[in-house]
């Protein structure tokens, strides 16, 4: 039997990081949102956390974030220390080329900082996805595994396009002397799979799909050989966290992302993000009121005990050392605050 890697010396203390959606806020600008996620980095940088991930939406009235190789560079200029990266680059819709040239850019300014995290799936809505590849480049799952061996011999994070292969000695531009971390990110196990076969890192997304995690992630662990996207096995998990002074103020501030998410599910994508005043007003019929409770599933609410211990058994059930977390609070004090006290709980950082 070949060496397994080991997912399960845990540290004594979580491991953090942060994916940010920038959130327009009831009111809000897309520009006062992308400038809240900058200020974001910056701040959560202070408080510890391990890295800064921002997502890939299109087409959204309530999610600013379309472009996250361009919020990177600002998110670096603003940034010493963290980890930066995508949470992630929708590569069904992209040339590996192009991609892989962004990230060396972001990895030329910011070196030893950049995670490159992929989406499998090409993600939004049918018009969006038919604008960003085009009508005469349809969208094969089955073609990925080809692309991502690509995006990795332009990294030089394995070996190098084959001699038959009609990009052979291609290069891509600048040449550094570091690449960035990829990341495959998944909310299914034909990602986990797809991830353990190449040797790229790997981010389950839980705040996507609440059921079966911790299957992929264990299968990910058991069945991973280094390859084309790397040589070390590491997992983390992502989840959505609300967490306020008490369970009670968390509960309400929850409520907007709730009905968000519900907007979101009946394909509702240009409505702005809801305050937590019209969630409460919401008439949720019976239906979403059991849609509304399935995706709890996906989330953690609460204060900070009852956030702490639910975290703990998460990552105890994935067996993960490092949780990346989604605050869906659409106010910019309460979402900081959220990770304030977060930072108390497993960074060993306390704010009042």
């Amino acid at each position: 039997m070949p060496n397994m890697p080991d997912m399960s010396d845990m540290p004594d203390m979580l491991e953090l990081g942060v994916l940010d959606q920038s959130v327009i806020g009831p009111g809000e600008s897309a520009t006062t949102a992308l400038w809240q996620t900058v200020e974001l980095a910056r701040r959560t940088e202070k408080l510890g956390y391990s890295r800064f991930w921002v997502s890939e939406h299109h087409d959204s009235g309530s999610l600013a974030g379309s472009s996250p190789e361009v919020l990177l560079a600002a998110i670096g200029a603003h940034t010493s220390r963290i980890r930066i990266g995508s949470g992630g680059v929708l590569l069904p819709h992209y040339s590996p080329y192009k991609v892989a040239e962004n990230f060396r850019v972001l990895e030329a300014l910011f070196p030893g900082r950049v995670d490159l995290g992929i989406g499998r799936a090409p993600g939004g809505f049918p018009l969006s996805s038919l604008a960003l590849r085009g009508p005469a480049a349809p969208v094969q799952d089955d073609g990925m595994p080809d692309k991502l061996r690509e995006l990795g011999a332009y990294l030089e994070t394995g070996q190098a396009l084959p001699a038959e292969h009609p990009l052979h000695g291609l290069i891509a531009s600048p040449r550094v002397a570091s690449a960035p971390e990829i990341w495959l990110l998944g909310s299914s196990d034909v990602s986990a799979a797809l991830a353990s076969r190449l040797g790229a890192r790997f981010s389950f997304a839980h705040f996507i799909n609440g059921e079966g995690g911790q299957r992929a992630v264990a299968q990910y662990a058991a069945s991973f050989r280094p390859g084309m996207l790397g040589t070390r096995a590491q997992a983390s998990i992502c989840v959505f966290v609300v967490c306020a002074e008490t369970d009670e103020r968390a509960e309400r501030e929850a409520k907007a992302a709730d009905l968000r998410l519900l907007y979101q599910e009946k394909g509702e994508r240009h409505r702005p993000y809801p305050s937590v005043e019209e969630a409460e007003a919401y008439p949720y019929t019976e239906w979403e009121r059991a849609r509304t409770a399935i995706n709890r599933r996906r989330m953690v609410v609460g204060g900070p005990e009852r956030v702490r211990d639910s975290l703990q058994e998460l990552a105890d059930s994935y067996r993960a050392s490092e949780l990346l977390v989604v605050c869906p609070i659409a106010d910019f004090r309460a979402r900081v605050r959220c990770y304030e006290l977060l930072a108390a709980l497993f960074l060993r950082r306390s704010f009042g």
